[in-house]
């Protein structure tokens, strides 16, 4: 997945005047990024380039020597960049390779090296997944109790280094006697040498019900068992007295998994088996369900002449780049519109327009933009903004209605890493959801005059200042829950219905807010697109399927 930032820009313009010229010019401020490596053996993606921290990760093949990393092509964000270190040659990465980027000021980056290495460890009749401890070279497995023979072993799988480089002693054949732990030496990369700890465990259990995760509506259900044997789920609204399999059960190995449609707000009981062993059932809630505030953008406001997509009595939910474009003669990115989806019960769509806004001369370009969160202040030529809303159910999709008119391309300041537009190209569009973990405290600050300042709240933490990309969200970021996104490269002239499905890191973490943002320009918060772009939007829907 390409890195999809905020897709906004607040245009806002600030003018100064001096009575005299002072001989004292101070240099100009030349923020400098590393935007691309090249070399043998790695990848680096968009998300990989991190300006905010300064960081840039190289995904490594598990083949590569950590020791002897090669880079042969550094592109900078400027031209006259000059390094501390040279960056292309050979290096050792087991620890970050730190290098300061300097002009007319210094700017100190890190480049570091991410390696996994796959493992697999496995035995005939084992029970559940291998338990790995990779920091202290420790596998485990159990098989059942009964029957088990520890001088007549089979081992299935045995892989412990990286592929194609590694030796090991004693072999897979070899290992049949597991009376007490079993040590088996590797050595790759020609020296370097790993002892790893094998066991296999007889236990009674023999499955486990290990998760069951109830969302609004869907429980994920997670067990362990004997591989090879019939192996599912069963369930019961509670009161009821009879049980249901659960359908589409996926097996792997001695683990299984399936989920389960569900009714929202609803008690259930589920139980994992295999062959003829049941667990105890355990009981679960779903959670309810709800929908965005003014879903169906029929409620606007005209305060001090600028238009806003809630109420003027309400607490804002919505938000937009209005705010700051208005200053520029008045512009307007976000209006409602009373073309609306066929068969719609209200009156007003949201219409999002890419403009280039200027006053005296002077201006810059702005995307049409609409996001769950709050237009804060101006800042020079630029917006500071916050986003996200409080919201801590775990929907499945977004559904929505759209028309969208794609511009040509006529406007490119910059661009992301990785990121590719030209003059006379498409423009894109984008809409995203996201759900996450994040807080005020950590991305809900900013840098005014040397200083710290938090602009981010409880309800809308996440700050993002188009001074600074590395304040632009990064869709893989560590405290993203859930992520899905629809990318327009054409135009769609008439009204069209779209459900975005979201993918999950995992099903088990609640998250504390939503994002929703909507682009008539996808990179506008480079300042980069097209001024006849414009994006309709009508009746967004949460669903929980």
């Amino acid at each position: 997945m390409k890195r999809f930032t905020a897709y906004l820009l607040i245009a806002l313009w600030g003018f100064a005047a001096t009575g005299c010229i002072d001989n004292d010019i101070p240099y100009p401020v030349e923020v400098l990024e590393i935007t691309a490596l090249e070399g043998e053996g790695f990848t680096l993606g968009p998300d990989d380039i991190d300006p905010a921290a300064r960081t840039v990760t190289l995904r490594l093949d598990e083949r590569i020597d950590l020791r002897r990393v090669t880079i042969t092509r550094a592109d900078f964000n400027h031209p006259q960049t000059q390094t501390s270190v040279p960056l292309v040659g050979t290096f050792d990465l087991r620890t970050p390779l730190y290098v300061s980027l300097s002009l007319y000021q210094r700017y100190d980056w890190q480049i570091v090296a991410e390696q996994t290495v796959s493992r697999s460890f496995t035995v005939e009749g084992q029970i559940g997944a291998t338990e790995w401890d990779t920091e202290n070279c420790i596998a485990r497995v159990y098989v059942p109790e009964q029957g088990f023979d520890p001088t007549a072993v089979k081992v299935t799988s045995l892989k412990l280094g990286p592929e194609g480089c590694t030796t090991m002693t004693p072999s897979a054949e070899e290992l049949t006697v597991f009376e007490s732990v079993r040590y088996v030496d590797i050595v790759y990369h020609g020296d370097i040498r790993e002892r790893w700890y094998l066991y296999v465990v007889p236990t009674e259990v023999t499955v486990t019900l290990t998760a069951a995760d109830a969302w609004s509506g869907v429980i994920w259900l997670y067990g362990s068992g004997l591989s090879g044997a019939e192996m599912g789920f069963r369930y019961r609204r509670a009161g009821e007295e009879s049980w249901t399999e659960v359908p589409d059960v996926q097996v792997e190995g001695g683990t299984f998994r399936a989920r389960l449609r569900a009714v929202p707000e609803t008690t259930y009981e589920v139980k994992a088996y295999c062959n003829e062993d049941e667990t105890a059932p355990r009981s679960v809630t779903t959670e309810g369900v709800a929908q965005l505030p003014n879903a169906g953008l029929e409620e606007w406001c005209l305060l001090k002449d600028i238009v806003y997509p809630y109420p003027a009595d309400a607490s804002p939910f919505w938000g937009s780049g209005n705010p700051g474009a208005a200053i520029a003669g008045g512009a307007v990115l976000t209006d409602k519109c009373t073309d609306v989806r066929p068969g719609s019960a209200g009156r007003y769509s949201a219409l999002l327009e890419s403009t280039y806004a200027n006053v005296a001369g002077i201006g810059k370009f702005a995307a049409g933009n609409l996001y769950t969160g709050t237009y804060v202040r101006n800042a020079g030529t630029n917006g500071i903004i916050t986003f996200g809303r409080s919201f801590t159910l775990r929907p499945t999709a977004l559904k929505c209605w759209f028309k969208y008119e794609c511009g040509t391309v006529d406007r490119i300041l910059s661009l992301p890493a990785g990121a590719q537009m030209e003059i006379g190209g498409p423009d894109n569009g984008a809409i995203y959801i996201a759900l996450g973990t994040w807080t005020a405290e950590e991305y809900g600050t900013t840098e005014e005059r040397g200083e710290t300042i938090r602009v981010g709240t409880d309800d809308s933490p996440i700050c993002i200042d188009t001074r600074n990309k590395g304040s632009f969200f990064n869709p893989r970021g560590k405290d993203v829950v859930g992520y899905g996104e629809l990318i327009l490269d054409h135009s769609v002239d008439e009204w069209r219905e779209v459900t975005i499905p979201i993918e999950y890191v995992a099903t088990d973490i609640r998250p504390t807010h939503v994002l929703v943002v909507c682009s008539a320009s996808r990179y506008g918060d480079y300042f980069s697109g097209s001024t006849k772009s414009r994006m309709w939007l009508d009746d967004f829907e949460l669903i929980y399927e």
